[in-house]
């Protein structure tokens, strides 16, 4: 099989080595990529993934098998579409399925059709009818913008001083643009989140073991909401009935919604949960693989991801077997990050080992040299027989490189040790 991922971070990263593991695989092209996943054999495609001729040109020339889509911005976009109607096999929803992730308030009009559980809501364009509605409803209150923002379009306002911010921010400065021209506020749900992926082809729903992100820039889950900063995976704290009903009350009633909606979806779906009192709830669904879930995730697949992809795609049914052991991934982040950050960090030479990974993210390359070139710049994961190895394993390995230049948070996975 010949290959291609779209995409240029930490979660194609992680993906591209997935796929290379198997040996029917023959080869993996990333469009575009980036320089430090050259180190696990990938090829790079100097190919904008907006650019959806050029790389449907590309496809038809190495005679790729298929394509799978790693981010968000080119399902919106429509690259499914494209890409089936050039007679191609991709793995992916369409743009009118991604419209899951793409709008935030076609997502709860979908949960509230089909009675998927999650947090009560409005949505709003008009700034002073939102604030109205924060002031009628006091805090906390949860502040979402419409559309993408690279997962930092979320505000959790502890008061209604935070809340009313966040609303002029969006509708009033336009800091998201048409992300934010309307937004969807929310009642703040109380308990822990996880997140549960699932491959999804029409109602057949497959379900991946669960994982824990850190959204919050600082340790103790404090500061601003970033992509993520670190996730871990399988995640005791949450009960495996909880997780059941999750899979049979929200991914299989979504799936389901989707295809009487007549907006199948075929792809991963992402979703975000919270497990509350009254059972598990949706914070948000997306269109595709998490980041930094994917990097702890796909390493507990025991099972070959090409073959479960190829299977899907050819409607065979997939065997898919989870390894047991734990995963734990921390991102190292240039300082200043999620907001204005530092670029042309030299980046330490970085090995793998049997136990531990690095996913390159924000990366460049200059004379056989790695800087940074983003925010998020690179993950370290490491697996143990449990959390507590597999997180001693990331940060033995973390406090032995010269990391002083950048920054990561020194306490992921520890709610799975309250």
């Amino acid at each position: 099989m010949k290959i291609l991922v779209i995409g240029s971070g930490g979660r194609e990263h992680a993906i591209c080595r997935k796929l290379l593991e198997d040996a029917q695989v023959e080869a993996v092209f990333c469009a575009k990529g980036n320089p430090g996943m050259l180190k696990d054999g990938v090829q790079l495609v100097d190919i904008a993934e907006n650019d959806h001729e050029a790389l449907i040109k590309f496809v038809k020339r190495q005679q790729i098998d298929w394509t799978f889509v790693g981010p968000e911005i080119p399902l919106l976009n429509g690259i499914v579409n494209d890409f089936q109607a050039a007679d191609l096999k991709i793995f992916g929803p369409n743009q009118a399925a991604a419209m899951i992730e793409g709008s935030k308030d076609f997502a709860k009009q979908l949960m509230i059709d089909y009675q998927i559980p999650t947090a009560k809501y409005q949505t709003f364009s008009d700034f002073e009818a939102a604030k109205a509605y924060v002031l009628a409803n006091g805090a906390p209150i949860v502040i979402k913008a419409d559309g993408l923002a690279a997962g930092k379009g979320v505000v959790v306002a502890m008061d209604e001083t935070e809340a009313i911010q966040a609303l002029e921010a969006m509708l009033v400065n336009h800091k998201f643009g048409k992300s934010s021209a309307k937004v969807v506020i929310e009642e703040f749900l109380e308990g822990e989140e996880f997140s549960l992926l699932s491959f999804v082809k029409g109602k057949q729903v497959y379900p991946m073991v669960i994982a824990q992100d850190h959204k919050r820039i600082f340790d103790g889950d404090k500061g601003p909401n970033t992509g993520g900063m670190g996730a871990y995976s399988p995640v005791p704290q949450i009960p495996a009935e909880m997780v059941a009903d999750a899979i049979d009350q929200i991914v299989q009633k979504a799936a389901d919604g989707m295809v009487d909606r007549q907006t199948p979806f075929t792809g991963i779906l992402y979703a975000g949960l919270i497990a509350t009192a009254e059972g598990p709830k949706v914070i948000e669904f997306n269109a595709r693989f998490g980041d930094p879930e994917t990097q702890v995730v796909l390493p507990r697949l025991k099972s070959s991801l090409a073959q479960i992809i190829d299977d899907l795609l050819n409607d065979r049914t997939p065997l898919i077997e989870w390894h047991d052991f734990a995963t734990l991934g921390v991102v190292v982040a240039a300082p200043g990050y999620p907001d204005e950050y530092q670029k042309d960090i030299p980046l330490p030479v970085l090995a793998n080992t049997d136990i531990q990974q690095v996913y390159y993210a924000g990366v460049k390359e200059q004379q056989n040299q790695l800087y940074s070139n983003g925010g998020r710049v690179f993950l370290v994961s490491a697996q143990g027989k449990n959390l507590e190895e597999a997180q001693k394993n990331v940060y033995d390995y973390l406090n032995k490189q010269q990391l002083n230049e950048f920054y990561y948070r020194k306490d992921i996975g520890f709610k799975a040790f309250k």
